[in-house]
């Protein structure tokens, strides 16, 4: 007995005739009709009522039918079982504080490594240590390195942050800014930007902060409001726009180090990701 053979018998069950399921099958009537003889004849049970024009699937071709789809269905699972586990062996969690330096990391990797699958999560520091250490991801990105013995560390950005300014604004012209120059201004901020969302509500106590959670529609936004943006020199980032002008912010609070850690027991895949920030930063 054949799988193929039990999924040619659900196929006429489900088109209702020998040439439908044929026509489906890409197989002739004929070649069909003789591998379900081939099936019956295994089986030592007639499956189906035959006439001379007409194949009708009998009662012990129903029970046949129950049975054969069970055994598909646990194939399917089995497959989707091996792929689950193809996919886990290519993918690489990455627990990061901010999204430009994931966007980074699997810029670089990606470029090595085409079939991998990068899943970044923004996190907190406090939590991507611990995500680190427990296993729950393969990477870590933090703005200080994670120092244990267990751990090892390399730079992965350094991203500086940039006001974002509407032209005819009245900052425009300006060359740098500061935070203190900037605070009371209102803002349209991205959702997702971790770390330097603290940076801003620190350093920016009295600005409003309209923050929207869809990246997408952030960058749709950004063409069409007057308010004022962030933007950074991080390669990955397109939240600038022609009719703006990026202002760098002269504190020191708008420019950070970006760490990337891994455990030194981590897969080979894994490592091999590490190394290449290693090399290339």
């Amino acid at each position: 007995m054949e799988l193929e053979q039990l999924k040619q018998l659900s196929k006429i069950a489900e088109e209702g005739t020998m040439q439908a399921a044929a026509a489906k099958l890409h197989l002739s009537p004929s070649a069909l009709s003789r591998s379900l003889r081939r099936l019956e004849e295994e089986l030592g049970q007639q499956l189906f009522d035959r006439t001379k024009n007409s194949m009708r699937i009998n009662d012990r071709g129903r029970i046949a039918l129950e049975h054969a789809r069970v055994i598909l269905a646990e194939e399917r699972r089995l497959r989707d079982d091996f792929a689950d586990i193809a996919k886990r062996a290519r993918t690489i969690r990455v627990a990061s504080v901010a999204p430009a330096p994931a966007w980074r990391l699997s810029a670089l990797v990606l470029t090595q490594n085409p079939t991998a699958i990068v899943e970044p999560d923004i996190v907190d520091a406090e939590e991507a240590s611990r995500r680190l250490l427990n296993g729950t991801c393969d990477l870590a990105v933090t703005t200080a390195p994670i120092n244990l013995p267990v751990t090892q560390s390399t730079t992965l950005l350094q991203e500086d942050l940039y006001a974002n300014v509407p032209e005819g604004h009245a900052l425009y012209n300006r060359d740098s800014l500061s935070f203190g120059e900037l605070d009371g201004q209102s803002f349209l901020v991205y959702g997702g930007i971790g770390y330097w969302h603290e940076v801003h509500e620190r350093m920016l106590p009295h600005s409003h902060f309209v923050t929207q959670p869809d990246r997408i529609v952030f960058l749709q936004q950004v063409r069409t409001s007057d308010l004022l943006t962030f933007t950074t020199n991080a390669p990955e980032n397109t939240s600038a726009h022609e009719s703006r002008k990026a202002i760098p912010i002269t504190d020191a609070e708008a420019h950070a180090t970006f760490w990337l850690s891994v455990r030194i027991d981590a897969p080979t895949a894994v490592r091999a990701a590490f190394e290449l920030v290693k090399t290339e930063t």
